[in-house]
């Protein structure tokens, strides 16, 4: 079980030190929480995300296509306008950058990427809603939807729901608590979930494994795992049958490697 550690604020009151992590007032620490969903595990290994296998990215930075499914997904549409991109660059130095959508003709990104860890709808039209599946990727756009998909907006959610993150460089994340949760519809499978991490030198190596069936485990670290700078963090499924739902959540607070 996960423990709540106190310490003094600067006004000398005394409050969690996560509460003060997340007012930002301890200096050089981000918290960092990453939600995945999968609407559909089968019988072989998936990330936990809404698309399909293990997730994967470029091997080298480059602009990223952005399209949605949706023509009304544009600049002046009904749908999603813009969204904000939370990315990493050759250097895995943290970019953020904002996209103006035109609804499945692809735009491409000013900055070239490795990974994009995040991405949310920041404007909207009357709908306040993306009205389509938003898709980052590469290669030929049919409909919206790039040859190689590398992240998704799902309908409606309007923020990635990946169970992938990548620590920049220059930081440690420490991760102390995270839950996978599955469920389907007969109730008889069994789901392994496992929490990867791998760094440069890509070797997938298992920092948790858990078993489940219809409910939800908790992961709680009373000494929080460290992930060092470049790493990839990674919830993963395997259904002992087809046609699982599975979700995931893992907390990380990001610490600069030379704070004081």
């Amino acid at each position: 079980m996960a423990t709540t550690a106190w310490s003094i604020t600067q006004s000398g009151r005394y409050e969690p030190f996560e509460l003060q992590v997340a007012r930002g007032q301890i200096s050089w620490h981000i918290p960092i929480t990453v939600f995945g969903f999968n609407p559909d595990v089968d019988t072989t290994e998936e990330t936990v995300w809404p698309g399909d296998g293990i997730i994967s990215y470029p091997s080298a930075a480059l602009q990223w296509k952005v399209s949605s499914s949706n023509a009304n997904d544009t600049s002046a549409g009904t749908g999603a306008r813009t969204v904000v991109i939370n990315g990493l660059d050759a250097n895995y130095n943290q970019v953020t950058e904002t996209v103006t959508l035109n609804g499945q003709t692809a735009v491409l990104t000013t900055n070239s990427l490795l990974r994009i860890n995040s991405a949310y709808v920041a404007t909207a039209g009357s709908s306040n809603s993306a009205e389509g599946n938003i898709y980052f990727g590469t290669g030929t756009v049919t409909a919206g939807v790039p040859a190689t998909v590398w992240q998704i907006i799902l309908f409606d959610y309007n923020s990635t729901v990946t169970g992938h993150y990548t620590v920049p460089a220059g930081y440690t994340a420490y991760m102390d608590t995270g839950q996978i949760s599955a469920g389907q519809a007969s109730g008889t499978s069994q789901i392994i979930g496992r929490l990867l991490a791998s760094g440069t030198n890509n070797i997938r190596t298992t920092a948790a494994l858990v078993t489940l069936n219809n409910g939800a485990v908790n992961y709680d670290f009373f000494v929080p795992i460290a992930f060092p700078e470049k790493t990839d963090i990674e919830a993963t499924a395997i259904g002992s049958a087809a046609n699982n739902s599975v979700s995931s959540y893992f907390n990380l607070i990001l610490i600069k490697n030379d704070a004081a």
